[in-house]
């Protein structure tokens, strides 16, 4: 298992940055992939970014350029760096994390983040 915490959450004006962190209860090594979701009032949560053995990323379109995703594998750290801010990204942002055990995927979340880009 792992529990997530995530943090960094806020308000901030358009064309502002944040960060936001996720704190992970196991080692980052031990996790097959770390992501970055978000779920805006009235919408399905979406896919943000992901990272993958602590190299491989992906973003979605609408983010691409603008945000980046990161780890810190001393501290199980996972971080989103959100620059160029609109208000379409406000929303709930969730940190995921996916475990491969023994053939079987499990899907781990944390309790989210509010995020509000509003002048």
């Amino acid at each position: 298992q792992v529990q997530l915490v995530e943090s960094g959450g806020g308000l901030v004006q358009p064309g502002g940055s944040l960060r936001l962190s996720c704190a992970a209860s196991r080692s980052i090594f031990s996790i097959n992939a770390m992501g970055w979701y978000r779920q805006a009032p009235g919408k399905q949560r979406e896919f943000v970014a992901t990272i993958t053995s602590g190299v491989s990323t992906n973003y979605a379109d609408s983010v691409k350029g603008r945000f980046t995703i990161s780890t810190d594998n001393a501290k199980n750290m996972v971080h989103l760096q959100m620059n160029s801010l609109k208000p379409e990204d406000t929303a709930v942002y969730y940190c995921s994390a996916v475990l491969v055990e023994f053939g079987i995927t499990y899907d781990y979340w944390g309790q989210g983040t509010q995020v509000t880009v509003s002048s």
